[in-house]
């Protein structure tokens, strides 16, 4: 742990350019939270403090913050806005003793990683800065603070768009808003802001004037790429920033040995895991905690959240959510896979199958057509297209087993609860009600009758009746 660290991230903004009831740091990115991102930075940094500050949806907000972080400090921002009151009161919740580093971080920049952060702050460090300043250098810096450099290259100030002049509008260095500071600097100077300004704001950037002016040494040190420290402010940024970190993962993925045919197609959250010589098809969602084992082919046109994948097993046009899928068995196309389902090794789920709650045997098939929801089946069976387990009775589900190496006849029914026992057969159609013993053959079929004639004296002059007088007439007797 860096004793001499203490990271604080605001969290209190409302995002209203989000146009969302969401609080803008909840927004999903990547399968966590954007705020979760910014954590997961801070937990890397190893700080012997994390305070997080609150405000807009407080609840909701600090929930997602203990859940990534449960030893972060949460505080409250009062009534009086701005960055400079939320660092202020921030750093009351700090020990009065800490005289080590503050790292102050937003929560809605979530590309920004530790790597670069420790960089930055090693240079805070070893210049023995009252203050650093992260900067970046944007082709278009619209709307953003410049860093004012002095003629030796030296940081001067940092200037508002607003306030600033031609000249210092056209510089492309922008003020990034994150800032490391010597705690007793940082302290000393945020009793001197005041909210006399047009926003009645207390601004963490007059700290940097307020350090300048007192002689302290502030520096700008520009980070490598400008969208590590791009912010998300709307639904436009939030999706740039989605392609971006997707890029960066599928990326890792490839350099660890994973075969993905087409990046721009394929999207993999942070907490999925696959193994070495996995192959992902192009228009492949996996997210949540997947994990995927090596040899798998998974897509195209798959989603996978929170399932399992054996080694060498096959998954394609399939969605899948919280399903296990075991080694070499297959799966779709155009297969649905509820909560639930378990795929033993070598089985099958094959074309329109929906699954839930359904517990597969190894080598057993379910090829095509069919509904299997609240039951088990044992080893080797095999269930005949378009077979239909009736699990609900208007009131309650029940559930259905059925034993190894039985065969099901096609456009089956089995309402539960039935048991069929090992090696039992049923017939095509057959309407399963009760229990069937082991290596018995449950057939309920009518015997079939045939009406001759009913369709021309039933339905005279259609197109079948035409049809079906023809017929006759060609297979009479021949002529004289």
């Amino acid at each position: 742990m860096d004793h001499n660290l203490a990271i604080i991230i605001l969290a209190a903004g409302q995002g209203t350019r989000m146009k969302s009831a969401t609080p803008k740091l909840l927004h999903p990115l990547a399968g966590a939270p954007i705020v979760a991102h910014v954590l997961a930075t801070a937990r890397a940094l190893d700080a012997a403090h994390v305070v997080a500050v609150v405000r807009h949806e407080r609840d909701r907000v600090a929930e997602a913050v203990e859940a990534e972080f449960p030893g972060a400090a949460i505080v409250d921002q009062d009534e009086i806005p701005g960055t400079g009151r939320a660092v202020e009161q921030a750093m009351a919740a700090l020990p009065a003793d800490f005289a080590g580093e503050v790292l102050v971080l937003n929560g809605d920049v979530p590309l920004l990683d530790a790597e670069t952060l420790t960089r930055f702050l090693e240079r805070h460090r070893s210049r023995a800065a009252a203050a650093s300043v992260l900067s970046a250098v944007y082709d278009d810096p619209s709307g953003y603070g410049r860093v004012v450099r002095d003629t030796a290259g030296a940081f001067d100030r940092i200037v508002e768009q607003k306030d600033a002049s031609d000249d210092e509008r056209a510089i492309d260095e922008i003020n990034a808003g994150i800032y490391a500071f010597g705690a007793s600097a940082l302290r000393d100077q945020l009793a001197n802001l005041t909210t006399e300004n047009s926003q009645g704001e207390k601004y963490l950037t007059d700290v940097i004037g307020l350090l300048r002016s007192a002689g302290s040494e502030v520096e700008a040190v520009p980070v490598s790429e400008p969208w590590l420290v791009a912010g998300i402010n709307d639904r436009a940024q939030l999706s740039e920033t989605a392609a971006r970190l997707n890029a960066l993962i599928v990326r890792g993925w490839q350099l660890n040995g994973v075969t993905i045919d087409d990046p721009a197609t394929t999207w993999i959250d942070l907490a999925v895991r696959i193994e070495p010589d996995v192959t992902i098809r192009p228009g492949t969602q996996l997210k949540g905690a997947t994990v995927i084992a090596s040899g798998a082919v998974i897509g195209p046109d798959t989603t996978l959240v929170d399932c399992e994948i054996g080694e060498n097993a096959t998954v394609k046009r399939t969605d899948a959510t919280l399903s296990v899928i075991g080694a070499g068995a297959s799966v779709g196309p155009f297969a649905y896979l509820r909560a639930g389902t378990v795929l033993g090794a070598d089985g099958k789920i094959g074309t329109f199958v929906e699954t839930k709650n359904a517990k597969i045997g190894e080598g057993s098939k379910v090829p095509h057509l069919s509904y299997v929801g609240d039951a088990t089946i044992g080893e080797g069976s095999n269930i005949g297209a378009g077979s239909i387990f009736a699990n609900y009775d208007g009131v309650n589900k029940h559930s259905s087993e059925i034993g190894s190496q039985v065969r099901t006849g096609s456009h089956g029914v089995f309402v539960a609860p039935v048991r069929i026992g090992d090696g039992a057969y049923t017939g095509a159609g057959t309407v399963v009600r009760k229990d069937i013993p082991a290596g018995a053959l449950a057939v309920n079929v009518a015997p079939q009758r045939n009406i001759e004639g009913w369709v021309e004296k039933h339905r005279p002059g259609t197109a079948s009746a035409q049809a079906a007088t023809a017929a006759g007439e060609a297979s009479g007797p021949a002529a004289d």
